[in-house]
């Protein structure tokens, strides 16, 4: 039988986030993007293979999306989105967490929030990537100018939501990446 806690984050708790984020990213300007990706993937994999909580488990299926979506050769994401993946991945890049990964069944659940909170970010990225993914499954047999056309109006799409949504400033995600 499970138990389920809720817990809301305030403001003061989401500054403290975005001031870990912000230390996490200028650490990662010594580092390539690709070993901020390798940091990223390695640190999944293990994460992975360890027995994790399902709360934590489905995050780390959503920091693979992450992974994936600056990798994708047919994707092409423009450097200023790969940026801000990179940015977010800067967090898992990172030695030293704000909950030690060795303490049982808690280790993990400071990356699982800040996960979290980058998904919600990039919640604009990840839909138009979702998208693309879904395009590529439905058509098979596509000519190389179709799925250009096709990813170039998704990421056209991807932008103009993110700049509605930072419009309207209702709800906005916690500006982590910026």
């Amino acid at each position: 039988m499970g138990l389920q806690v809720s817990f809301e984050l305030d403001d003061d708790d989401l500054e403290h986030f975005r001031l870990i984020m912000q230390h996490a990213r200028s650490g990662a300007v010594r580092k390539s993007p690709e070993e901020i990706v390798a940091t990223a993937t390695d640190l999944l994999q293990e994460r992975s293979d360890a027995k994790t909580s399902g709360f934590i488990a489905q995050r780390l299926r959503k920091l693979r999306t992450l992974l994936q979506m600056i990798s994708d050769i047919e994707w092409r994401l423009p450097h200023a989105e790969v940026q801000r993946v990179l940015h977010a991945l800067a967090y898992f890049s990172e030695p030293d967490d704000l909950i030690p990964d060795t303490i049982p069944g808690l280790g993990y659940l400071d990356d699982a929030i800040m996960i979290e909170l980058v998904m919600r970010e990039l919640q604009p990225e990840i839909e138009a990537y979702d998208e693309f993914c879904a395009y590529r499954s439905r058509t098979p047999k596509r000519g190389q100018a179709e799925t250009d056309s096709v990813r170039e109006s998704l990421q056209e799409k991807m932008r103009a939501r993110r700049q509605d949504i930072a419009q309207a400033g209702e709800n906005p995600p916690p500006q982590l990446l910026d």
